[in-house]
């Protein structure tokens, strides 16, 4: 819609800003329609760069944490993407618009009914199911990327167990007020870490993550 262009240039311009420089997240950015992702009281807020409400105790991730995550998951078109926490299904409509082979897995089947009708409303092609994220999906195991939207108390080991050879896991790890964001790249038998500070998501739960 014409109403949201400005604003969506608006957004992009601020996540270059911020130092995201990754053409393909940015061009996903640019076409991927966030105001379908929200509720319709927040509408009118869909392209600032904060974390909305979605119901059910959960959030729509800020813009650019979504680009952050993404441009940190290196993952290339035709490659497999691990999501651990469809929510609104905004973060794999981006991975999706990019090429990226996406699968999704949400605790609360409310939250992925609705995610589902999004993302088949514009035409992505997701993988998605009901599941505890915590365990991953090993199905459709290696992965080479997996990207985790809620924030955990140590990082899950099936998780790192399903990750591919030069694959990166991009989760946050801390107390459920404040996260770092690790980013974990497979060497070998080894995982080279980096952590990015200042990070807040809701609770990742599940067997592995933090318990109801």
């Amino acid at each position: 819609m014409k109403r949201f262009d400005e604003e969506r240039r608006e957004m992009i311009q601020l996540l270059i800003d911020r130092g995201i420089s990754d053409k393909r997240v940015l061009d996903a950015m640019s076409k991927v329609p966030r105001h379908m992702f929200v509720q319709d009281a927040f509408v009118s807020r869909a392209y600032d760069d904060c974390a909305l409400p979605i119901g059910y105790s959960q959030t729509i991730s800020q813009p650019y944490t979504v680009a952050f995550m993404t441009e940190a998951c290196n993952v290339k078109e035709g490659e497999k993407v691990l999501e651990i926490g469809t929510g609104s299904g905004f973060q794999a409509a981006i991975l999706a618009e990019m090429g990226i082979r996406v699968f999704t897995i949400e605790r609360n089947y409310q939250l992925l009914n609705e995610a589902r009708k999004r993302l088949d409303k514009l035409g992505y092609r997701v993988a998605a199911r009901v599941g505890d994220g915590t365990l991953g999906w090993s199905e459709f195991k290696p992965y080479r990327g997996i990207l985790v939207t809620a924030g955990a108390p140590t990082i899950p080991q099936p998780l790192l167990d399903q990750l591919d050879e030069g694959g990166r896991l991009v989760i946050p790890i801390g107390g459920i007020d404040e996260q770092k964001l690790h980013i974990i790249e497979k060497q070998g038998e080894e995982f080279l870490t980096r952590e990015i500070h200042g990070f807040k998501f809701v609770p990742l739960i599940g067997k592995r993550g933090w318990s109801n």
